[in-house]
């Protein structure tokens, strides 16, 4: 059975060899009472939890239901309404990895590199430290002791070897490191951004969707990581198969009461005992419901016999003999008084509330007519992105083929979508799109959704829907009322892919396009989206890094793209 979120029991997934990243594999994070509020609104709510050294948790939820709020109240970034967030020893590092975007906040990547290891953080206070150090002030000594205990243990000494070190071993250009981090490829942005992960040496990680956006290489370097560290570590995704290989617990968050429970015994006992833990929930209510029915039919007809009774004994001439009559009078008071116990005894009942059932999406692909047999082509096609070329090569799709197109990060996968629906001019060669298909997409970067005009108006103009009609669409994808008004750009990553999906679900279309469909999806949402695609009997090209979607989207063919874009 599930455990308050503040016990935990041994793991039963393996560990790698030990390779701590920090300077303290003994630190621990102490959370007790943690309640944090939002706009007014309780996100969390009396949270108890301890990470301890080789603790792997995952945190699980829906989308809203907390769990980057979690992280952030860890790291120390969020005021908590009540309850403390502890550190044992109080020194002790927590590094907050998210998967940001690469913007110009950083004037490089070596530098985005050293403001995500905590190092531009030390530097600054070994800076002031010596200052203060070199003016006498009162405690100086101690804060410089401090500040270069940290310096050292963060990894700011050698950061500039190990920078080298790892952005060799990821296939990266180290022109790249002086480079703008907003001028990154996607591959590009992707692999820097786990640079930042393999070089921090915090003494706890917490990482927020670290899979996101990497390919299978990428993928097996982060989980060597992950394995290899024995650092306390609390993470957050929906990649089922990295959290099966990673986790040692896994701390769910309740969408409605904002509350955690902690599994212990990694994913796959987490997916058992929630599925026991659901079954008893309703077998529970289920029998409270039986037997208060029950109870309530039996006094209902124990007083129905009780007034009848009495009718009878007031009104039947037969019954003169007033110790008959008696006797029936008594009877009738005898059935009154056993249902009355009856009552009593419904009321006993100890009650069993109905398990709680949240929001959860509900997707089906809407098609319009087949196209042709033969739905895009490529001949001898070449393509040029700056540095970047793919081809010659050849490609054909057809009539209700499901395709996958893998490859590593900047093999040219996305390129590769964009030449065969011709949305790239070719260098050489021939691009052919059958005049009968109408193309559904969900591209990776979610582009869609990222101007400055309300919500509504986009998806009116996406899909031609009346505003009415637009507005139940959206609901129907968990975005009401105080999404609609909102500035698209200001949607959260997951909010946007529901709406992409929205409008790919509500515009008819026989070409599903779908770039990396599950970031930033729940777990929830990814497996309705795999049930949707199950009986999609359309033309679909999909780009994806998710192994367990994968396996679960019925492929017929698949294009690999080699590292050098043939």
């Amino acid at each position: 059975m599930p455990r308050p979120s503040h016990e935990r029991s041994g793991s039963t997934v393996p560990s790698a060899p030990s390779r701590s990243t920090s300077s303290s594999a003994t630190a621990t994070l102490l959370v007790r009472g943690l309640t944090v509020e939002r706009a007014g609104a309780t996100v969390l709510a009396d949270i108890d939890l301890t990470v301890a050294s080789g603790d792997r948790i995952g945190v699980v939820g829906p989308n809203g239901s907390g769990k980057s709020t979690l992280l952030a109240a860890l790291a120390g970034e969020i005021a908590p309404r009540s309850g403390t967030v502890s550190r044992t020893p109080p020194g002790a590092s927590v590094g907050l990895l998210r998967q940001e975007p690469m913007t110009t906040d950083d004037a490089t990547v070596r530098e985005m590199l050293a403001r995500r290891t905590g190092v531009t953080a030390a530097q600054g206070e070994l800076d002031a430290a010596t200052r203060a150090l070199a003016d006498g002030s009162p405690g100086a000594d101690d804060r410089y002791a401090l500040a270069l205990e940290r310096w050292l243990a963060i990894g700011a000494a050698d950061l500039d070897a190990r920078i080298g070190e790892t952005w060799h071993e990821l296939g990266l250009a180290p022109r790249l490191l002086d480079a703008d981090p907003s001028r990154l490829s996607g591959g590009e942005a992707a692999r820097s951004a786990l640079a930042a992960l393999l070089l921090s040496r915090f003494d706890v990680l917490l990482l927020d969707e670290p899979t996101n956006d990497l390919d299978l290489d990428g993928l097996d370097r982060l989980l060597d990581f992950v394995l290899g560290t024995t650092a306390p570590m609390v993470l957050v995704s929906h990649d089922r198969w990295f959290l099966d290989r990673t986790v040692t617990d896994v701390v769910e968050l309740h969408e409605e009461h904002h509350t955690a429970i902690r599994y212990g015994g990694g994913w796959a006992a987490y997916l058992d005992e929630r599925a026991t833990a659901a079954r008893h929930a309703a077998e529970a209510f289920d029998t409270y419901q039986q037997q208060r029915q029950s109870l309530k039919a039996r006094a209902q007809q124990q007083r129905e016999w009780s007034v009848t009774g009495e009718r009878k004994a007031a009104r039947n001439p037969k019954d003169n003999d007033k110790f008959v009559r008696r006797w029936s009078m008594e009877s009738s008071e005898r059935l009154a008084s056993k249902a009355k116990a009856t009552e009593r005894a419904m009321e006993r009942l100890s009650p069993v509330d109905k398990p709680w059932e949240g929001w959860r999406l509900h997707l089906s692909v809407a098609r319009v007519e087949r196209s042709g047999d033969d739905v895009a082509r490529l001949s001898a096609g070449v393509v040029e992105r700056g540095s970047f070329r793919l081809g010659p090569i050849d490609v054909e799709i057809s009539w209700a083929e499901r395709v996958a197109i893998v490859g590593p990060n900047g093999s040219g996968k996305s390129t590769l979508l964009a030449a065969l629906l011709g949305r790239l001019p070719l260098v050489s060669g021939s691009q052919w799109l059958g005049p009968g298909v109408v193309i559904g997409e969900l591209d990776q970067a979610r582009r869609q959704f990222l101007d400055g005009r309300p919500l509504i108006d986009g998806v009116m103009e996406a899909t031609a829907l009346r505003a009415s009609e637009a507005r139940s669409l959206l609901a129907k994808f968990g975005l009401g009322a105080d999404h609609v008004e909102r500035r698209a750009d200001e949607l959260s990553p997951g909010e946007r892919t529901r709406v992409s999906l929205a409008v790919l679900m509500s515009n008819g279309s026989n070409l599903l396009v779908l770039d990396e469909p599950t970031n930033h999806l729940d777990l929830p949402a990814i497996e309705q989206l795999e049930s949707a695609l199950a009986t999609w009997d359309g033309t679909m090209l999909l780009v994806t890094h998710d192994r367990r979607f994968l396996e679960a989207v019925h492929v017929d063919r698949t294009i690999d793209l080699t590292a050098d874009g043939s």
